[in-house]
């Protein structure tokens, strides 16, 4: 694993910069939160994590107000330079398209509250830049964000996949890690 890093490291060039990105991975019933820091000298920090559960007895106007307050108080408590959300993917069904579009939008809006730039990555995007293949499992995803991050356990699924939004934006946007 810790050439994929090398790599990674390497093929950002250019003028870099350090910083804090907040990551998002979102859903109605649990959007993933990851603050990650890039540090310099080719470092990573996991800073703070958290899974928004929404319990399905919640209205979606509940749901959403939950993601909006608890993304909110995320970008308070770390003032991430920059907020980093996984785009929605194609769906077959409407209504299912239009609730995660609600998610989403909930935590754009808080983003934009508070003057963050939003990035938003396809998911394709996000696990060909934390793993190397698009297609790779949840599980690989996880695995390779607690590697990329020097942790001794692997988040929970949905913050692992938040924490590989923020990496994307690290790798993608020349920040020094």
């Amino acid at each position: 694993m810790r050439r994929k890093i090398d790599d990674a490291a390497r093929a950002i060039g250019g003028e870099q910069i350090k910083g804090v990105v907040l990551g998002i991975d979102p859903s109605l019933r649990g959007t993933g939160l990851a603050t990650i820091e890039a540090l310099g000298g080719g470092k990573m920090r996991y800073v703070d994590s958290e899974t928004v559960r929404n319990h399905p007895s919640l209205s979606m106007a509940e749901c959403i107000a939950r993601i909006f307050e608890r993304t909110l108080r995320m970008i308070d408590e770390y003032s991430p330079d920059w907020v980093s959300i996984e785009q929605s993917v194609y769906v077959q069904n409407f209504k299912t398209a239009m609730i995660l579009g609600s998610a989403r939008g909930a935590a754009i809006a808080a983003a934009a509250h508070r003057r963050r730039e939003v990035y938003e990555y396809p998911p394709l995007r996000i696990k060909q830049a934390v793993i190397g293949y698009g297609r790779a499992s949840k599980e690989q995803v996880g695995r390779s964000v607690m590697a990329l991050l020097q942790m001794g356990e692997i988040l929970p699924p949905d913050e692992s996949d938040a924490g590989a939004a923020a990496i994307t934006h690290i790798f993608t946007h020349k920040i020094r890690i």
